[in-house]
């Protein structure tokens, strides 16, 4: 059974988690084995219990504590005046759960069986990085993989966006592009150039396995990688305007280039 802990200062030492740890300090890097993330809102920690992730503790307002999964773990709880001290939590819907971070799986585990997948490439937005991947689990792409320049997808807002998919994904980060083709995959990167065809062309229909390459919002992908692609896409636009936000135009990259 859980146990409720009554909390009445955000000074309480098992409360460093929630509201102390940085992101960067959360990760840990020096000692990954202790290395945590928050979840926030029932629905994606339900997603991410169902999907096996290890919860240690969970903060909430009394209120909640019927709500709470039973997980047999510290349930810290206390008043609304107290919680709403800590950053974001007005947006979390009453309850936060601190959770171990899974380990990731090799490049070539990721991609076994798959024949879509989404390459980020210097995305560093949370919300678009959960947008991406709730796009990328809705519309049948079947893993993602992200440079180290990547936001991190168990940043606490990419988590909340993608609606608990960060959990249902198979994703990992890669180190260099040759992965992609020594596990048998066709490059497409989406980009604004003179070489690019319309995201509907018929050669892109007719890869087996496709990369679907995303760049950093802003300045796109680097020229250098666009010349190693295979192709460069582009989404038609109308009434002037030049580009989507990097989520609105992966979904529609998703959707275009789905297996049949």
């Amino acid at each position: 059974m859980n146990q409720p802990v009554e909390i009445a200062s955000l000074d309480h030492p098992a409360l460093a988690p929630y509201a102390r740890l940085t992101e960067a300090q959360l990760l840990n890097r020096l000692h990954p084995d202790q290395s945590l993330f928050i979840c926030e809102s029932l629905k994606v920690i339900q997603v991410a219990l169902t999907h096996g992730l290890e919860p240690i503790s969970f903060l909430c307002e009394a209120k909640f504590l019927p709500q709470v999964p039973d997980c047999g773990v510290p349930v810290y709880h206390g008043s609304r005046e107290l919680l709403s001290q800590l950053t974001g939590y007005t947006l979390s819907r009453g309850i936060l759960c601190a959770m171990r971070r899974p380990t990731l799986p090799p490049v070539e585990r990721v991609l076994c069986d798959a024949r879509r997948v989404a390459v980020l490439d210097g995305v560093v937005n949370s919300e678009n990085t959960g947008a991406i991947f709730r796009a990328a689990a809705a519309l049948g792409v079947d893993a993602v993989l992200l440079t180290r320049t990547c936001c991190d997808p168990l940043n606490r807002r990419a988590c909340r966006v993608s609606m608990g998919t960060v959990f249902q994904m198979p994703w990992t980060y890669m180190d260099h592009y040759g992965q992609l083709r020594t596990c048998g995959f066709t490059t497409v990167a989406l980009a604004l150039t003179d070489r690019s065809v319309p995201i509907d062309h018929p050669s892109l229909q007719q890869i087996d396995r496709a990369a679907i390459i995303l760049g950093t919002e802003g300045d796109g992908l680097d020229e250098a990688l666009l010349r190693q692609c295979d192709h460069v896409a582009r989404i038609p636009m109308q009434h002037g305007v030049d580009s989507l936000n990097v989520a609105a135009a992966a979904a529609v990259a998703f959707w275009q280039l789905r297996t049949s």
